[in-house]
């Protein structure tokens, strides 16, 4: 079982015939993902890799029966592309695109609240590198050759800590269920406490490794729900320990601005709610290793 997408999953790309989408979508469905179209407004009723293109999401998902899609849209209409999306009553959509106004992304929040909370859309990004079931699906950027099956979830601020603690996790012989990018924006589709909820109720995973950086409480919050609800061994790691205060480093949510902002602060929230916290990120291979061990 994955969270998310499997290899069935219909997928569509939003944004279907620009470079950046074109290259990651064959990369997806060489992968093995469920393609079943894309959408690029005044492009309708061409083929594109040999799957239909059309205007709008809801003629698309009326077509194809699509579920989930990537969006590669440029920021001044992503908030228009994922507000479309749900009401297309796709189930998911991620998005990878960088510098999306806070303010766009607010607004997007506020207008999913609409839909009633089964039927809403999940968001997943952005400024984020996608989601993976390794082995089965892939609805993102990511290299899919650094995931192997296994029993490991894996939800990451960062697209390359999450590869990181992959190709790490690879190399000792440690697989992963699904790998989860939530980006690094202030404002995110889905949080932490989410995907932790999801990887709780999913049989096929055991552990999970939650990577963070400096700024924001989405950590702290995580970590405190972790020791009252999950029973699957979870790994921290918070990215950022020589981050000076009050200057952005990477991410746009990566900014210290109030008390437990640190790293070396989060990493200790982590560690007094009873999480696995790796000491560097050249140990989260061998920090999920000792969890697993713990556990068995």
């Amino acid at each position: 079982m994955s969270i998310l997408i499997d290899e069935k999953t219909r997928v569509i790309v939003q944004g279907y015939t620009g470079d950046k989408a074109t290259f990651h979508a064959k990369e997806m469905i060489a992968y093995g993902t469920n393609v079943v179209g894309g959408v690029t407004p005044g492009k309708g009723g061409q083929k594109h890799l040999d799957r239909p293109v059309f205007n709008t999401v809801k003629e698309a998902v009326k077509a194809t029966g699509a579920e989930a899609s990537l969006a590669f849209v440029p920021p001044p209409f992503a908030a228009d592309a994922l507000m479309e999306a749900a009401d297309a009553g796709l189930r998911l959509v991620c998005i990878i695109t960088d510098g999306i106004p806070a303010q766009d992304m607010m607004r997007v929040k506020r207008y999913l609240r609409r839909y009633a909370k089964d039927l809403r859309t999940t968001v997943v990004g952005p400024n984020c590198a996608g989601i993976i079931s390794a082995g089965k699906a892939m609805l993102g950027i990511m290299p899919g050759n650094i995931y192997i099956r296994g029993n490991v979830g894996i939800v990451s601020r960062s697209g390359t800590l999450g590869y990181e603690a992959a190709a790490q996790m690879k190399a000792l012989g440690i697989g992963v269920t699904t790998s989860v990018g939530i980006g690094g924006d202030p404002i995110n589709g889905s949080s932490f406490l989410d995907h932790l909820a999801r990887f709780q109720e999913d049989p096929e995973t055991e552990a999970v490794i939650m990577i963070g950086e400096i700024g924001g409480p989405q950590e702290a919050e995580a970590s405190a729900w972790v020791k009252e609800n999950m029973t699957k061994p979870v790994v921290g790691y918070v990215a950022g320990l020589t981050a000076p205060k009050g200057r952005r480093m990477g991410h746009a949510g990566a900014i210290i601005s109030a008390v437990g902002d640190t790293a070396a602060e989060k990493s200790e929230i982590m560690k007094s709610y009873g999480l696995f916290v790796a000491p560097s990120a050249a140990e989260l291979g061998t920090t999920v290793a000792q969890a697993l061990k713990k556990a068995a």
